[in-house]
């Protein structure tokens, strides 16, 4: 079974790769591996901050392993918050600030087209493959579900009347951008395996 890597300090991030991925492969998060501080992301483009993460983690423990980063791209603010979802608010991380803002932000405004995008940055046998998935939906006026993470409470995806907090853990990642472009890392890994 192949051993990958994911450079995340981020629960449902992993628990939502773990239910991706089955058994085909065993992903380590940062905790099986003893890492507890923090990974660099300071990278202006969802791309540039994914490959940096990745490489950190490689030269520091020289194995196969892989890094994404997402944002929520919201049109009518001209991409924001972008790069920066995770701090919206502030450095605390904090996604009930991240998300209260972003209703702040949106409250007048008629145009609520929105995508989640996430860049994966993997680095398997000392080289760099990058795979991208984008889901496109609108942003709604107020919190609805109480699964996922993040701004899932207020993303709803195209053609579904249900946030994806609203949506079970394996209907959110038959559509969601992180399983899109997981999808593409995998269907790589296999072929190259």
């Amino acid at each position: 079974m192949t051993k990958l890597l994911f450079a995340t300090n981020n629960p449902h991030k992993l628990g939502e790769i773990r239910s991706m991925l089955g058994s085909r492969f065993t992903v380590l998060s940062l905790q099986d591996i003893g890492f507890s501080g923090e990974i660099p992301e300071d990278r202006p483009t969802l791309e540039e901050n994914a490959s940096k993460k990745a490489f950190f983690l490689f030269r520091r423990c020289g194995c196969d392993c892989f890094a994404d980063d997402t944002g929520l791209e919201v049109e009518a603010l001209d991409g924001e918050p972008g790069v920066f979802s995770a701090r919206y608010a502030g450095e605390g991380k904090n996604a009930d600030d991240n998300t209260a803002k972003l209703l702040q932000k949106m409250a007048e405004i008629k145009n609520r087209q929105a995508r989640f995008r996430t860049v994966i940055s993997l680095i398997f046998d000392g080289e760099e493959f990058q795979f991208e998935g984008v889901v496109n939906g609108e942003i709604i006026d107020e919190k609805r579900g109480t699964g996922g993470f993040g701004y899932d409470p207020v993303f709803m995806p195209e053609g579904s009347e249900l946030t994806f907090a609203e949506m079970q853990l394996v209907e959110k990642n038959k559509i969601s951008h992180r399983g899109r472009a997981l999808e593409k890392m995998v269907e790589f890994l296999l072929r190259r395996a």
